[in-house]
């Protein structure tokens, strides 16, 4: 077998978008590839038959990511393949158009086009759509205008390119540039009239919407702001055939998570955020849609509902919720898996998928599932799943396992000193020699409402251990999978969770004499990266870290970031006018000057969540100081550097991390 390469990744296939046709018999979805030589990623949709178990890829234009299915035999999806439509794109006119493709051959057709950028589209029959799509004042009157009328409100657009102006928070947004005054806006549209009928207002921003059953009503999330966005959002029930929106919102503040139709009520998922802050894992909750009176659903689990297990290893979006029939289809994540779980209206919860690992998404159909998952330390396939019985019907990525050095993480737990129980993975070498003495990484995952895996393929961390290191990393108090409490350290950061991370840290080098531990590093993204800033200056027991999308000042993070005002305010208890002291304590650019450790700062230049001047405040701080620092800024990219970056650009990135241990951590190499 031989050694998994740093560019590796770039070979994996990542799936996403499952979709089960409207009869079931077969299921749609997408594969995802890395063309290095372009630095993009390569996209298209295949098709999985049930009853044969043929799997054919569809189209083959590398460019179609996203579509829904028109019929049984048609699906539409959205792209540009024609000149004069990527001419308009370069020219700033927004809009989207689809094409129509039978699974059963035949070439893709040009089918229609809507003005503006769509972000989510649902058939109501072959001539009728909802969708939402970007709503911008600024171009608003493009979507009437004549083609000449059009050409020059372009040319008025590209003079004013240069200018941003921002008269309400959040001002933008990571991955979607600046927003100040867009909205995901909700709308029907009319194929053959070429008619766009909006649903919501200007300042409406729509989060999800779903469609009953007979197609006669709809359901939508919202939150309506102007000047200043709160964290709350209010649920509407539109009847489609008389144009009648009724608010049903039925407590305010509350966060609603998604609403459905389940039958003939509405089944929802949300949080008042009163105990725990907007982190709070969501109860279900049953609305009766003719008196509106609503009634919570009592579980039996304390768990959110869906999956944070960590890879870097994913690319595109799956769906984690799904109404079938009487059931609420859903995921869990518990410890450091997720898992497939149904709810009925008495909230009868089972549990169906027991594997540890992850599930990455999923589609339901006549109570047979069809998820992607992450297992035994595999990349992600497509599993059928059948009586609660798993069967693999992918194979894209076997070929890690079969031809490449992996290692397989071994857990470890303790208990902290009050009595609660941590859990944790090491990573040995590859060719592991007990002989030796090895140098260990730690890695910190982001969130902090996230978890980590021993089941879970992370490349990152399996390059690591073929180039000689352990890895090791945990879940300590602030991450999922345990419930409220213990995922709860508003006004705790660098405290508790700290204090789990070193214990961690003890425990592993008193347990595994192979580890040098004069050679130890540490690195971790967003919270990681805050938790890392946080760590060199406090300890010196690390000899080299990599701070990637980093929180280095609360204090500058409040007022520059895209949920800096609200997370800040929720996560560490304060503001800089009730508490700008305990801002600075928690932040680590209080302690840069006791930092001795050599640092390495990966940062993206459009990070909006984790932007730009935290890695650069902390870096001025250990140049300041003295203290051996660098800092690699990737441009075009933002705070999903490491997930889904451009490949050129994660390439570099874990060049450059691993060069930097290699440098302090193997200095007689």
């Amino acid at each position: 077998m031989d050694a998994l390469a740093l560019d590796d990744f770039t070979k994996y296939k990542f799936i996403s978008n499952t979709k089960f046709s409207p009869n079931g018999e077969n299921l749609a979805f997408v594969i995802h590839e890395m063309d290095v030589d372009e630095n993009k990623y390569l996209s298209n949709i295949w098709v999985y038959n049930v009853s044969t178990g043929e799997i054919n890829k569809l189209t083959s234009f590398n460019q179609e990511s996203s579509f829904v299915w028109l019929d049984e035999n048609n699906i539409i999806f959205s792209t540009v393949r024609e000149e004069k439509d990527k001419k308009r794109l370069e020219k700033g006119e927004p809009f989207t158009i689809y094409y129509k493709i039978n699974i059963n051959g035949g070439e893709a057709e040009k089918y229609f086009e809507v003005p503006l950028m769509v972000t989510k589209i649902e058939p109501l029959n072959d001539k009728k759509f909802v969708l939402t799509g970007i709503y911008d004042r600024k171009i608003n009157d493009l979507i009437s205008s004549s083609p000449e009328e059009k050409e020059k409100l372009l040319e008025k657009m590209r003079e004013e390119k240069d200018y941003e102006i921002l008269d309400e928070i959040p001002f933008w947004s990571n991955g979607h540039g600046f927003t100040n005054k867009k909205r995901n806006r909700l709308y029907i549209f009319s194929f053959d009239e070429k008619i766009l009928t909006p649903i919501t207002d200007e300042l409406t921003n729509v989060d999800d919407f779903n469609i009953s059953n007979d197609k006669s009503k709809l359901i939508y999330i919202s939150n309506t702001f102007k000047d200043k966005m709160e964290i709350r959002s209010d649920l509407y029930l539109y009847n489609i055939d008389n144009g009648q929106l009724e608010k049903l919102t039925h407590e305010d503040p509350f966060s609603y998570a998604y609403a459905n139709f389940i039958e003939g009520k509405i089944i929802f998922l949300g949080s008042n955020m009163k105990n725990y802050g907007v982190n709070e894992n969501p109860k279900f909750y049953l609305m009766n849609i003719m008196t509106k009176e609503v009634e919570q659903i009592h579980t039996d689990f304390d768990y959110s509902t869906w999956s944070s297990v960590g890879s870097d290893c994913r690319y595109g979006s799956n769906q984690e919720f799904k109404v079938e029939g009487n059931y609420f289809y859903f995921e869990t994540t518990e410890y450091g898996n997720s898992y497939i779980n149904r709810i009925d209206e008495n909230g009868k919860r089972e549990k169906l998928t027991t594997k540890h690992g992850s599930v990455d998404g999923f589609d339901v159909f006549d109570k047979s599932i069809v998820f992607v998952g992450m297992r035994d330390n595999k990349l992600q396939e497509l599993y059928e799943l059948k009586d609660k019985q798993e069967n693999q019907i992918t194979f894209f990525n076997e070929w890690v396992v079969k031809e490449k050095k992996l290692s397989k993480p071994q857990r470890i737990t303790f208990n902290t000193k009050e009595g609660i129980e941590i859990e944790g993975w090491i990573m040995k070498p590859i060719d592991f020699d007990e002989t030796k003495k090895y140098p260990a990484i730690l890695d910190i995952h982001g969130g902090p409402k996230t978890v980590y895996s021993g089941e879970v393929f992370f490349h990152e961390m399996q390059y690591w251990s073929n180039i000689g290191y352990v890895v090791m990393f945990c879940n300590p108090r602030g991450s999922d999978g345990r419930g409220n409490e213990f995922a709860d350290i508003r006004g705790k950061y660098g405290t508790i969770d700290y204090e789990d991370i070193m214990e961690f840290v003890n425990v592993v080098i008193e347990n595994f004499s192979f580890i040098d531990k004069d050679r130890l590093g540490v690195t971790g993204g967003s919270y990681g990266g805050f938790m890392t800033n946080w760590i060199i200056g406090h300890t010196n027991r690390f000899k080299a870290a990599a701070s990637q999308r980093s929180i280095a000042n609360w204090i500058s993070k409040f007022g520059t970031t895209d949920i800096g005002y609200y997370f800040v305010e929720d996560q560490q208890a304060a503001t800089p006018w009730t508490n700008f002291e305990k801002l600075w304590f928690h932040s680590p650019m209080k302690y840069a000057d006791r930092v001795k450790t050599p640092t390495l700062f990966i940062h993206s230049e459009e990070d909006y969540r984790c932007w730009l001047a935290e890695g650069l405040q902390m870096f001025t701080s250990l140049k300041y100081n003295g203290v051996e620092a660098k800092l690699v800024m990737f441009r075009g990219e933002n705070h999903e550097l490491s997930r889904s970056g451009k490949p050129k650009h994660r390439i570099r990135r874990l060049k450059e991390i691993s060069d930097w241990f290699d440098k302090y951590l193997k200095p007689n190499i």
